[in-house]
């Protein structure tokens, strides 16, 4: 890890190299990945998992959606602190609470202790969100777009790869296997930044009430950031939707299909990630404003498309929704990686309380999308759930087209 060393220290702000060293890349998209994956790996066992702790489907909704609301005060409270201390020292101590946290819910007796475990695995997985800052501090400025795709391409995939082998473990293991499973992940996380990850020197002296109060300061003054975290925040609410429900109406008919059956909808959702460094350079060269747009427009064109499903076979319909997956998880990826690349070069010492506020906003949008998901699956059905995809998308569209429109 010589290499990896070397990159950092006093010149942590302003690295002198013209790229990152690509075991340094690995590291930090790797890291990022496990770590954010925590967050995704309940929602393809919530079918079986309710069953077996004897909680109703609503009730378990509540899982993905504590995990996430976690996640969003844990954005709010801790990642802010990127700026003022040693982002190492912070990915540490997260991911040994965060393992604990995975440990205790595969160890949870009861929903209520499953819901508390959740909410901890939420506040503690925010060092992925430590670790993407980092990619940018540690990046040539020319080459920004492209280090924060690339490793959020880690992170993405993280995402939606979680789905696919917490749906495989937990109907070959368990449920509780995968919690067991996960800690010990994010174990060797702790060991791999430990050993690779550089010292980042602090870019403020602020005071932790200071620090927080600069939040709001940061949202007044900047547009961009404000019109990036609203855009962002609709798009997903969708996009959690559809995740966080698709086990439950998988397993019901006419499809009555398992936890890896759904989980596997993830291998669809991956080609979409891998496009993440694409929209990274394409936001380098043709600016990230425009990226945004297109982004959010397939993203609301793919969620209408499933809107044909009732006029199709079954068999047809699975087809429809792994198309469809592809066209809105590459939307909705990319448009993040257009949001991050416009919100992190506003104020470069500010750069993790900008991503604060971005994804604070983001996985306010995601809790809001898991709790109405459950709602509007239970009252109304999947077509409802298409119809509340699709209107989030276009609002978010109306949100990235409205400056223009003005000028």
């Amino acid at each position: 890890m010589s290499s990896i060393q070397c990159v950092h220290a006093s010149a942590a702000q302003r690295p002198v190299e013209d790229t990152l060293p690509p075991a340094l890349v690995l590291l930090l998209a790797s890291s990022a990945g496990f770590a954010v994956a925590s967050l995704y790996y309940s929602q393809p066992m919530l079918g079986g998992l309710g069953a077996d702790i004897g909680a109703s489907a609503r009730t378990v909704g509540f899982v993905p959606t504590l995990t996430q609301l976690g996640y969003a005060l844990g954005l709010l409270l801790l990642a802010p602190l990127g700026d003022r201390y040693d982002r190492r020292t912070i990915i540490l101590v997260k991911a040994a609470v965060l393992c604990v946290a995975l440990l205790a819910a595969g160890a949870a007796p009861s929903v209520g202790l499953l819901l508390a475990a959740s909410l901890a695995i939420g506040l503690s997985a925010t060092l992925a969100q430590d670790i993407v800052p980092a990619a940018a501090v540690l990046a040539p400025e020319a080459r920004r777009g492209k280090a924060v795709g690339t490793v959020m391409t880690g992170l993405l995939l993280g995402i939606l790869l979680s789905r696919v082998v917490s749906g495989f473990v937990a109907e070959h293991f368990g449920w509780r296997s995968m919690f067991v499973a996960a800690a010990a992940s994010i174990a060797l996380v702790g060991v791999a930044a430990w050993r690779g990850l550089p010292r980042f020197a602090p870019t403020t002296r602020m005071s932790y009430g200071a620090l927080m109060g600069s939040l709001v300061d940061l949202w007044r003054r900047h547009g961009t950031l404000r019109r990036a975290t609203l855009a962002q925040g609709l798009v997903v609410i969708g996009f959690s939707a559809f995740w966080s429900t698709l086990a439950v109406m998988l397993h019901g008919a006419p499809f009555h299909l398992g936890s890896a059956a759904a989980g596997a909808f993830g291998l669809a959702g991956a080609a979409g990630a891998l496009a993440a460094p694409l929209a990274g350079r394409l936001a380098d060269s043709h600016g990230p404003a425009w990226v945004a747009r297109g982004s959010v427009a397939l993203t609301a064109l793919s969620f209408a498309a499933m809107a044909a499903a009732p006029w199709l076979s079954p068999h047809a319909q699975l087809w429809l929704l792994a198309l469809c997956a592809v066209g809105f998880d590459l939307g909705v990826q990319a448009t993040l990686i257009a949001h991050q690349t416009l919100v992190y070069g506003i104020e470069p010492g500010a750069r993790s309380r900008l991503n604060a506020i971005l994804f604070v906003g983001m996985f306010i949008g995601m809790a809001i999308g898991s709790a109405l998901g459950a709602l509007v699956l239970a009252q109304w059905g999947w077509m409802a759930i298409t119809g509340l995809a699709t209107g989030s998308a276009l609002a978010a569209l109306v949100v990235r087209l409205w400056p223009a429109a003005r000028r």
